[in-house]
């Protein structure tokens, strides 16, 4: 049951990355979810607009924040395509959201985008960055079942020049 639920927001969260890429960004996408499993936001990265730091689960994050009390965010979980970075751990953290789901590791996306200037990428997981708070973050992820979808389509955005 679990499972599938994740992997139903996952999905998500990947359409909302192809979205994005439409909208000139990069392809990156995040689902808040509540312990009632209704969509609380959604979130999409801001790069056209902000030219780096608007990453999809930061935008989310910052966005539920300002929309809910820390009760709602705790229980609420967070859905993203590729794990998020250490700007959006932190984010994610200081936000009170209480569980994180990603697709694809960072570390896979480092090596899709090798030295591309536009996703300087840290090797960083996310598990350590939450582990150094003094609350707990469940995560979970990756999700073999999705990587392959996410991993091409980082494939052919990178590849293409991004959206420069």
């Amino acid at each position: 049951m679990q499972r599938d639920m994740d992997l139903k927001h996952l999905q998500r969260s990947i359409d909302l990355a192809d979205e994005a890429v439409r909208e000139g960004n990069h392809p990156f996408g995040a689902v808040l979810v509540s312990e009632t499993e209704e969509v609380l936001l959604e979130g999409k990265n801001s790069y056209s607009v902000d030219r780096g730091p608007g990453h999809a689960e930061a935008n989310l994050a910052r966005e539920a924040a300002r929309q809910f009390d820390a009760a709602t965010l705790l229980a609420a979980t967070l859905y993203t395509s590729v794990e998020p970075c250490s700007m959006c751990s932190g984010t994610i953290y200081w936000a009170d959201i209480g569980a994180v789901v990603f697709g694809m590791t960072e570390h896979r996306l480092g090596e899709l985008t090798g030295d591309d200037p536009e996703n300087q990428t840290q090797d960083l997981e996310c598990r350590v960055i939450f582990a150094s708070g003094r609350r707990e973050v469940q995560v979970r992820g990756p999700f073999e079942a999705l990587e392959e979808r996410i991993a091409a389509q980082h494939k052919a955005f990178w590849k293409s020049g991004g959206a420069s």
